[in-house]
């Protein structure tokens, strides 16, 4: 589930945020947990566990409202097991990322005989996209807020990403924003607004570039400009597949240097399909 490992990804490199945005917690440092509870292990690529203060966040992120055990469920057993091993009180929060009108995406509780156990839950596409647009650790999950004008939203985010000083925050910004705005835009549409280039024609980055946003003498001449392109294409789509598998093999990686930065961004659109690292051999061997 890559939308859901991309979702997990920055919940955990920015804990802080996402614990503002869905506790309101006023404590000053987010502690990651470890994405695994005695009795057996969870999804690690869709469940982030959050230490705020004296409470846990349980955040989960859903693409799909099937699932086995069903989400209420679920939700109900990590709960018992969260609070038996940290003894802390939980808040629990589900994200469907993607529009359904299924009802377990509008269920947020567990109800049987004995026990009735309560969870928040979000809806992507009912969320105003202001509050995302203003943080950027949220802000790839923006085009998938609440909007009359896709195009415009997605534009917005755009622009947004551009005024990111800093160019690696801002290259891998691009790349969860691309990635979690595949489920809902057309992926040209996605690639003209999101590019590197097109940002780069930005008011705003050009007045970066200028107070103090240095790239180098060499920067301007073309065919430097160009390994300057597939080299951050390559270094980008390295610490994904490092996120996805693991550490990947040497010979790997000098096949994928080999790559042009076409084929590097093929790939990189690809591996999303990618259930294990034969996936990626069989794309280098076609």
């Amino acid at each position: 589930m890559s939308y859901d490992n991309v979702c997990k990804i920055l919940a955990e490199k920015y804990p802080l945020d996402f614990a503002k945005w869905l506790i309101s917690t006023r404590a000053k440092k987010v502690k990651v947990l470890k994405t695994e509870l005695s009795i057996e292990p969870v999804r690690a690529d869709s469940v982030s566990f959050l230490q705020a203060g004296k409470r846990i966040l349980h955040i989960e992120f859903q693409t799909r409202p099937e699932s086995e055990p069903p989400i209420p469920f679920r939700e109900l057993d990590y709960s018992v097991r969260l609070k038996r091993q940290y003894k802390l009180p939980v808040t629990q929060v589900v994200i469907f990322l993607q529009p359904t009108n299924d009802p377990i995406a509008y269920t947020d509780e567990y109800k049987d005989e004995t026990t009735l156990h309560k969870y928040k839950v979000i809806r992507m596409w009912e969320q105003n996209p202001e509050r995302f647009l203003k943080s950027e650790a949220l802000l790839p999950l923006a085009p998938l807020a609440a909007t009359t004008s896709p195009e415009e939203l997605l534009s917005q985010v755009a622009q947004k990403i551009a005024t990111i000083p800093n160019r690696d925050d801002r290259q891998n910004t691009a790349g969860y924003t691309q990635i979690l705005a595949g489920l809902k835009f057309d992926k040209n549409m996605i690639r003209n607004l999101l590019s590197e280039d097109i940002m780069k024609e930005s008011v705003i980055y050009q007045d970066i570039l200028q107070k103090g946003k240095k790239e180098g003498k060499k920067e301007g001449k073309k065919e430097g400009k160009k390994e300057g392109e597939k080299n951050e294409a390559f270094r980008f789509l390295s610490r994904q597949l490092n996120r996805k598998f693991g550490a990947i093999d040497s010979s790997i990686l000098e096949r994928l240097q080999a790559l042009t930065t076409d084929q590097l961004e093929a790939l990189g659109e690809d591996f999303l399909n990618f259930s294990n690292i034969s996936d990626l051999e069989a794309w280098l061997n076609p």
